[in-house]
């Protein structure tokens, strides 16, 4: 639920973030003590307004999931093949006769008439859909840029095509993550260790007959990501979110964590102040009914 939107006019620097924040807490009487976490972007402002709150946060796993796409695919080779694909968006995307000449070709070769996606860049996942719907129309946009000589040099070679291929196999699994951990409308913080657990273990593990780039791509993503989560404090916010949510306990938090974290979640339920039963005139008032947890 959203409690408050406010009017912000002064300058977006640490400091009054941090004000105006506390102002916004201040003015719903919460204490500060009570708040379990913030959701922040990567912003260096943010970061310092949060540092100064001394607020628990964690960055918006979206946000931190593009970051380490577009620092996994930091590469001469990479760099090549996507400023070719964008060229080759470019050509068609200025050009009604090449859109219509690409959909004869299409239905000459029996394939979707689709047309090509532009690439947003802070969005991680139009670049992997980029890249996979040229791939899909790869033989079309051959023909119809061959057939012109003023547009012949843009075709892409079949080592653009390689590198094309290697970067959709490293990053086509991840592209329902974005989304499914970005929701406004439902708490995900609790799917945090179950993704990453497998993303280690399954999803960007290195495959039998996978390119030396694919493989190169997984691990830099994954060793971004898992530096990224690796501090105490972090580990200790998302291992007491996984317990608290029936679908997990404690299935992905670590052996030697688990007795902790129960003990943790025991002393912060004693603490919260006892609800003071309201007796009926005539009635009288048992003992409440005992839960476990």
């Amino acid at each position: 639920m959203c409690l408050q939107t406010s009017y912000f006019p002064d300058d977006h620097t640490g400091e009054l973030i941090a004000q105006g924040l506390q102002d916004s807490l201040a003015s719903w009487k919460l204490r500060e003590d009570r708040l379990v976490c913030m959701t922040r972007d990567s912003g260096s402002n943010m970061i310092k307004a949060l540092r100064l709150t001394e607020w628990p946060n964690l960055q918006c796993f979206g946000h931190r999931l593009h970051n380490a796409i577009m620092n996994g695919m930091k590469d001469p080779r990479i760099d090549r093949a996507i400023g070719v694909c964008k060229k080759v968006v470019s050509a068609f995307s200025f050009s009604w006769k090449k859109r219509r000449d690409m959909a004869v070709v299409q239905a000459e070769l029996g394939l979707p008439s689709h047309n090509l996606i532009t690439e947003s860049l802070t969005r991680w996942g139009s670049r992997q859909l980029m890249v996979e719907r040229l791939l899909e129309q790869e033989k079309a946009i051959a023909q119809v840029l061959g057939a012109d000589k003023k547009s012949r040099h843009l075709v892409p070679t079949w080592q653009d095509i390689d590198v094309l291929e290697s970067i959709n196999k490293a990053v086509s699994p991840l592209k329902e993550f974005t989304d499914a951990l970005s929701g406004e409308a439902y708490v995900s913080v609790s799917y945090l260790k179950p993704v990453i657990h497998l993303l280690n273990n399954s999803l960007l593990q290195p495959e039998e007959g996978e390119t030396e780039l694919t493989k190169q791509i997984k691990s830099n993503i994954l060793n971004y990501l898992n530096n990224k989560y690796n501090d105490p404090v972090t580990q200790e916010l998302l291992d007491m979110a996984s317990l608290m949510d029936p679908r997990f306990r404690t299935t992905y938090i670590a052996d030697d964590e688990v007795d902790g974290i129960k003990k943790r979640a025991v002393t912060e339920l004693m603490s919260l102040p006892a609800e003071k039963s309201k007796s009926q005139p005539g009635t009288s008032a048992g003992p409440a009914p005992r839960r476990s947890c």
